[in-house]
């Protein structure tokens, strides 16, 4: 009887965990059984692995052989074992480094004719094994690119099963197969966007800037052609560039998603799903295997519901735990998976259904009922969640050609020296943009604005014009209208120009 063991990863959510593959042979009727919590994709690697290793030229044994995938209480989804499994079961027998094959990590799916397939979720997984310890990897050649983004670990990008093998000290040939490929799902680059291009909607643009300063959640309300989604199309272009952990979160999840991961992007992700996404395209899940939605793909990024009014209200209002913790977490009867949602939400609606309603020149032709149950798709919780409330109109004959002279590149020049200002603020504690600094912080902290400064946010809040949570909201958006402006202390003017923001109150 002999046991030989290697390491795989269990993808969770967006976190791995590295998974002890042991290989049992032994003197009793033949057999080949997996243990350990596979889901029936995992219970199918029996069959992939009989057939891969017999095509490259090392034919699993007669005898009894038990897989054991430790810990046994983590369930394990997918074919992404099958690698893992096939080096375990062959070391029992044939002649491996033993220790090289017990010090790496198999990533990948086999073909029957023992060609290695790419799988999802390859990027989060070599981060998870270099967690771990673990410096040396096995991956699928399609995935190569993707692996070796994660520095400190050596990567093996495999053809075949052959190639492992042979990596691994073992007499096999390798033979010169095609490798598999990923699918070509490369989405065409999208032209540079320009902010200048925005004719007409002055205090639009500069809201824009202020949102991105200080990581704003952003609600326009106004009628079709009012440049809503020119406006939010241009965010990600005056965000700053990701850092290195950003832009590896953020190539984490769109590899869990399935797409081609060939470079750590340092733009943010700009999500715009349908106004018919469901709850579950937004959030993420799936029958079997846990997929990321909408919001976990735009973390670090932007998402933006053009249309919103149209959205289902569940699907609207599942956006409220994410949008205060940060986080979005799936259960499901056999998984628990956990995603980041650290992003930006820009909703854009029109008035009413027809887009006319309280519209200048317009005709609605709405009844008051169809105006009450659109409007009311966005719920009073969600709305105490929004920054910055904005009210479009369309632009005039007389406007054209005097629009605003912010461009892109003036506008991300601004930004950055925003947050610059801000992280110098904020350098003795945990926070780095003014929308995660915490409410008691804002108004008890060393930065707390004086009692004549914040004297009409007391006002409003004795009115009920607005909650404490949006009393908060409003005190961080006039510490970014502080930052844009190069100040270190709030002024009145930075309040009433926050509080007009997200209420429309002058002062």
């Amino acid at each position: 009887m002999k046991v030989a063991r290697t390491w795989a990863v269990a993808l969770v959510g967006a976190e791995g965990e590295c998974v002890e593959v042991e290989a049992d042979l032994s003197n009793q009727q033949p057999d080949f059984r997996i243990i350990g919590l596979p889901d029936k994709a995992l219970g199918e690697s029996v069959q992939r692995v009989h057939n891969a290793c017999a095509n490259t030229g090392t034919p699993l044994t007669r005898r009894r052989l038990t897989v054991n995938l430790s810990p046994a209480s983590l369930p394990k989804q997918g074919s992404g074992f099958d690698v893992a499994i096939a080096v375990a079961s062959l070391a029992t027998e044939t002649s491996m480094d033993a220790a090289s094959v017990a010090s790496a990590v198999h990533i990948g799916e086999l073909g029957l004719d023992g060609r290695l397939r790419p799988v999802p979720g390859v990027l989060p997984a070599v981060v998870a094994a270099r967690r771990a310890g673990h410096r040396r990897v096995v991956v699928p050649h399609a995935n190569g690119p993707e692996a070796s983004l994660v520095e400190g670990v050596e990567v093996l990008a495999a053809v075949n099963l052959a190639q492992v093998i042979a990596w691994h000290g073992g007499d096999v040939e390798v033979t010169a197969d095609e490798p598999v490929a990923l699918p070509d799902d490369e989405e065409a680059a999208e032209p540079a966007l320009d902010l200048a291009e925005v004719i007409g909607q002055r205090d639009a643009v500069e809201a824009l800037v202020v949102a991105a300063a200080g990581g704003h959640h952003l609600l326009m309300c106004g009628p079709p052609g009012a440049g809503k989604t020119m406006l939010a199309r241009r965010l990600p272009g005056i965000l700053p560039e990701l850092d290195d952990r950003a832009a590896l979160a953020a190539a984490s999840i769109r590899s869990l998603a399935g797409s081609r991961v060939v470079e750590l992007s340092r733009t943010p992700p700009f999500v715009a799903p349908h106004h018919s996404a469901s709850v579950a395209a937004l959030v993420g899940g799936g029958s079997r295997v846990v997929r990321p939605g909408a919001i976990a793909r735009a973390s670090e990024g932007v998402l933006f519901l053009d249309e919103a009014g149209e959205f289902a209200a569940s699907a609207l209002d599942a956006l409220r735990q994410p949008l205060e913790s940060g986080a979005i977490t799936i259960d499901r009867a056999g998984a628990h998976a956990e995603y980041p949602a650290r992003f930006q939400l820009v909703l854009a609606t029109n008035p009413c259904p027809c887009g006319d309603y309280g519209i200048r020149g317009g005709t609605c032709t709405c009844p008051p009922a169809a105006i009450r149950r659109y409007l009311g798709r966005l719920s009073g919780p969600l709305l105490d969640r929004m920054d910055i409330e904005l009210t479009l109109t369309r632009v005039a004959v007389a406007q054209r050609g005097t629009g605003p002279t912010v461009s892109t590149e003036s506008a991300r020049a601004q930004v950055a020296d925003a947050r610059a200002r801000a992280r110098h603020r904020l350098a003795e504690t945990p926070w780095k943009v003014n929308a995660d600094v915490p409410g008691t912080w804002l108004r008890e902290g060393p930065a707390a604005p004086s009692p004549v400064v914040r004297r009409p946010l007391d006002a409003a809040l004795r009115r009920g014009s607005l909650t404490l949570r949006a009393y908060d909201r409003v005190l961080r958006v006039a510490w970014s209208l502080a930052d844009i402006e190069g100040r270190g202390q709030l002024g009145a003017e930075h309040v009433g120009r926050a509080l007009y923001l997200k209420k429309g109150i002058a002062l």
